[in-house]
């Protein structure tokens, strides 16, 4: 397979990672450090690579800070290094590595201070090297889908492939991260059961594929764990090279995050090998030894030709077994243990490789890559050195021992501790929900560990978390300033807190720290072990809802009329709806002019829909709703409604709308457009969790029904044209009544409400019926003038009858006797949500914002937003105005709706209106402002 990295044609083998070809083309270099540029090569070969970090393609589909190590190989991959100029391997940022004493641990934070961050950001991001998000429109798709299982099971090994196969009937999601199922077992040539273990895993794939209830998905990871038994899983690529198919099928996402909702979850994650830590070990050429072991086995790829080990534990031999029988040259193995077990020394004497007890490496050479390794000999305490030895290599694979994949556990609340066995995190007890299993479990058999951190060498250049380019002496600094917690360390120095997440770092900072404050490892805890576990591109988590599906309009059932009849259409909430009809050549502040008139004087129809509808069903829904409102429901009759308030805990307002009750056992609840999916929320929380024992359901219908209100004098004739076959008239249908109906041969409730102050019907039909109710109304209402009204008109008249308008003329901290319902609240018995909550002092006290009403100047404008001061006040504000407009009628006198501390102790008073810059006067009323005794009303 053909592929360039910074412009050079190179070519890898099928099945390789861009690291494993880029290593066999003899490339050592691919980036360089954060802050000092010192250059990097390849450490491991899975996602906790800290160093091969690239930028993928080009245009709109380049991935910046792609890991080599994961990358899978294909023909014609562009890949690019992200820092280094000139060239990567001449790099004059490299001139920061001299600087070195000057940039220790937060040196950004006691330097940057002035003039300010700002001017920094642009340099100091670019030397960063962290790769450049594209700009241009993503062309892939992405999906977002949910998932439910009785057991996930995350980890694709033996361990994973084991825990999976459960009885039938269970179902069972197996994630792995990896291309293949198995995990080292796939390629190392161990044996199970007495056969090689690719058959045994090959058998078990065929098993579970087999198995109706089991889904397995490759190219993921488990990248978090939330509340409740909630799971993200990231699914990468299903092509490399973009989601077309390449059989000519459809085509397919790029990567999908699902989110599982399992009744428990097995972690089979594994472990990853840690680091030496000693004087320039993060040269190229310096690797994990199971990793170069990986490279060996599964790629044919060597990570040098002459190869000396390092490691702590057994595990290293394997590896230099394995390389050895490759005809490399294998120079030893130094050993950081005084006494090297029998089995391993024996294994490297019968392939005449050297072993050294009781060393370790504790410096490096060369100025690009490796080209030698200073050993050092370790006193029988291993805190001092005896001696030591160089050696020439060109590559020097290390081991400090396994650390288990905790953070799921960790992120579900499981316990962990520091093993000094192991030098690792491990579960300390059990969990609920979680289960790990295999070496995420318990201590990989790779022995006892020996030393992990050099004793000696300059702290300056001992490398504990390569990708931030924090060193030993940095958490030197942060224990001198008094930095003790692991969790403020790792704040300082960054350890831990770049996209490796620390995995290759966390366990060495725990025994660095522990050792400079004198105490034991376990006793710190650890760091956070925040998601996402590795990176997930924002594509993922958007999905489709991106471009209009960001926010999709909700459409009334009447939009398309609305569309195709000069309605101007604007966003309200969620819901896209007529703002105004302008006629040709009108301008918006006439047309509001007209739609009121229009309703003042002869009869306006609006569309309603959006307005929120919830029914309840069953013996308990009106002493439910008496729990939640603030007026007395329990005597509300059938067919007839009633104005309510509902607060919330701390007794601020929620949201108004009308409770109706239709039958003894069938109420519908009326609620704000913007709050209709919240209040049902709301109900269904305090049914299920405080009050089960109440027998009702709760349905959210506001899409099943469009809603037309017909407004004005002659509402009820144009009713009564459009063959309404009921009695509308007053003594038989009155104020705050609902009644059912049929309308040109469709089911109708009809409901006398108004939000307007005129004489008022609102028509609720199924919602496929919505037009031609509609349709209906306009030709019944044509000889009396009848006229589409916006939801500008429509505030517009609310206004000047000074109804409430929730979210616009309250906020999150008005109660009920502020806006004048504070006598509803006394007088009912009952209690309700919020209740208690209304005698809190802070809700009691007299200078508390109230809801006022405001005249102004004629000829002068009182701006939605001005903030309004009180005759000798000396406070910067006293209150803000919430809603303007004029009277519709008449001379159209400037009137406001406004909030007003002490308001109604201020009848009568002037007050004076700042808005930016802009200063006026206004007197402070009682709305409402227009037909105060309500006579059109009840007409």
């Amino acid at each position: 397979m053909r592929f360039r990295f910074d412009g050079v044609p190179l070519s890898g083998q099928a099945g390789d990672t861009l690291a494993a070809a880029l290593l066999a083309n003899g490339v050592r270099i691919l980036s360089r450090s954060f802050k000092f540029h010192r250059p990097r090569g390849v450490f491991s070969c899975g996602v906790e690579e800290p160093n091969a970090l690239v930028q993928l393609g080009s245009g709109a589909r380049a991935i910046p800070s792609a890991r080599a190590t994961i990358t899978r190989l294909h023909e014609g991959l562009e890949a690019f290094s992200q820092s280094g100029w000139p060239r990567l391997d001449w790099d004059l940022g490299r001139a920061a590595d001299w600087l070195l004493p000057f940039l220790a641990a937060g040196f950004y934070n006691k330097t940057f201070k002035w003039p300010g961050w700002r001017r920094y950001e642009g340099s100091v991001r670019r030397a960063a090297g962290l790769g450049r998000a594209p700009i241009d429109a993503d062309p892939d798709g992405y999906e977002v889908r949910n998932l439910h299982c009785d057991t996930l099971v995350v980890g694709g090994g033996i361990a994973g492939l084991q825990a999976a196969m459960l009885p039938p009937g269970e179902r069972v999601v197996l994630v792995e991260q990896d291309e293949q199922f198995g995990g080292c077992a796939a390629w190392d040539g161990s044996a199970i059961d007495g056969r090689p273990a690719s058959s045994w895993i090959g058998a078990a794939v065929a098993r579970l594929v087999g198995t109706a209830d089991v889904r397995l998905l490759l190219r993921s990871t488990a990248v978090g764990f939330y509340e409740q038994g909630v799971i993200a899983v990231h699914e990468r690529s299903l092509r490399p090279d973009g989601p077309e198919r390449a059989d000519g099928g459809p085509r397919l996402p790029r990567e999908r995050l699902w989110i599982v909702r399992a009744r428990r979850t097995v972690l089979a994650t594994g472990a990853i090998e840690q680091p030496l830590i000693f004087c320039n070990n993060d040269r190229p050429g310096v690797v994990l030894a199971a990793s170069a072991r990986q490279y060996l086995r599964r790629h044919g790829v060597a990570v040098g030709r002459r190869i000396v080990l390092a490691t702590n534990n057994d595990s290293a031999y394997a590896t230099a077994g394995d390389l050895h029988a490759a005809g490399l040259a294998v120079i030893g193995v130094a050993d950081s243990r005084p006494e090297v077990p029998g089995g391993c020394r024996a294994a490297m004497l019968e392939r005449s490789i050297a072993v050294w007890p009781g060393a370790m490496p504790v410096n490096t050479r060369g100025f690009g890559v490796l080209t030698g390794v200073r050993i050092g000999v370790l006193s029988r305490t291993g805190n001092t050195l005896q001696g030591g030895f160089d050696l020439a290599c060109d590559a020097l694979a290390v081991s400090g021992g396994w650390s288990g994949q905790l953070q799921l556990f960790s992120q579900a609340g499981g316990r962990l501790v520091y093993a000094d066995t192991s030098g690792a995190l491990r579960p300390e007890c059990e969990h609920p929900l979680v289960r790990p299993v295999g070496a995420a479990a318990d201590d990989p058999p790779a022995g006892a560990i020996g030393r992990r951190v050099a004793p000696v060498g300059d702290t300056r250049r001992q490398w504990v978390d390569l990708r931030n380019d924090v060193t030993v002496a940095d958490l030197e600094l942060a224990i001198r300033e008094n930095y003790t917690s692991v969790e403020h360390v790792k704040r300082l120095t960054t350890a831990g807190m770049s996209v490796d997440q620390g995995k290759t770092s966390q366990p060495a900072v725990i025994e660095i720290v522990a050792r400079l404050r004198g105490c034991e490892p376990s006793s710190l805890g650890h760091p956070t072990l925040r998601p996402p576990y590795t990176p997930v591109t924002m594509g993922a988590l958007a999905g489709a809802e991106r471009g209009p599906l960001y926010a999709p309009a909700r459409l009334s059932p009447l939009h398309e009329w609305h569309a195709s009849n000069g309605a101007e259409l604007e966003d309200y909430g969620p819901w896209r709806r007529p703002a105004h009809y302008a006629r040709p050549g009108e301008a918006r502040a006439d047309a509001l002019a007209r739609e009121t008139r229009a309703v003042r004087t002869r009869v306006g129809l609006f569309d309603a829909s959006p307005l929120g509808k919830i029914e309840l069903h069953g013996p308990d829904a009106r002493a439910f709703l008496d729990r939640l409102y603030i007026n007395d429901l329990s005597k509300l009759e059938p067919g007839r409604s009633r104005y309510g308030i509902m607060l919330r805990e701390t007794g601020s307002i929620l949201d108004d709308g009308t409770v109706t009750v239709l039958s003894p056992e069938h109420c519908l609840v009326t609620t704000t457009s913007a709050n209709a999916a919240r209040v049902h929320a709301w109900m269904e929380e305090w049914h299920q969790c405080e009050w089960p024992h109440l027998h009702l359901a709760i349905t959210p219908v506001t899409e099943q029904w469009a809603t037309i209100a017909v407004a004005g004098g002659p509402a009820r004739e144009v009713l009564r044209r459009a063959g309404l076959d009921i009695d509308l008239s007053s003594e038989a249908f009155p104020h705050l009544a609902v009644r059912t109906a049929m309308l040109r041969g469709r089911p109708a409730r009809i409901h006398r409400v108004s939000f307007t102050g005129e004489l008022s019907y609102e028509v609720n039909v199924p919602a496929e019926a919505g037009i031609e109710a509609w349709q209906a109304l306009l030709e019944a209402g044509e000889d009396a003038g009848i006229e589409p009204v916006g939801v500008e008109a429509l505030l517009r008249l609310r206004l000047e009858k000074g109804y409430l308008h929730v979210g616009t003329d309250t906020d999150a901290t008005t109660v009920p006797a502020d806006v004048g319902w504070g006598g509803v609240c006394e007088r009912k018995r009952a209690d309700f949500v919020g209740k208690r909550s209304l005698t809190l002092p802070e809700n009691i006290r007299a200078d508390r914002l109230q809801l006022v009403g405001l005249a102004g100047p004629d000829g002068g404008e009182l701006p939605i937003g001005g903030h309004l001061r009180l005759p000798g006040s000396e406070s910067p504000t006293d209150g803000w105005i919430t809603s303007a407009g004029r009277v519709t009628l008449g001379d159209g006198q400037p009137i406001a709706l406004a909030m007003l501390r002490g308001g109604r102790q201020h009848y009568g008073a002037r007050v004076s209106v700042h808005d930016l810059g802009r200063r006026t006067t206004a007197e402070v009323v009682r709305p409402p402002f227009f037909d105060v005794e309500g006579a059109r009303l009840h007409a």
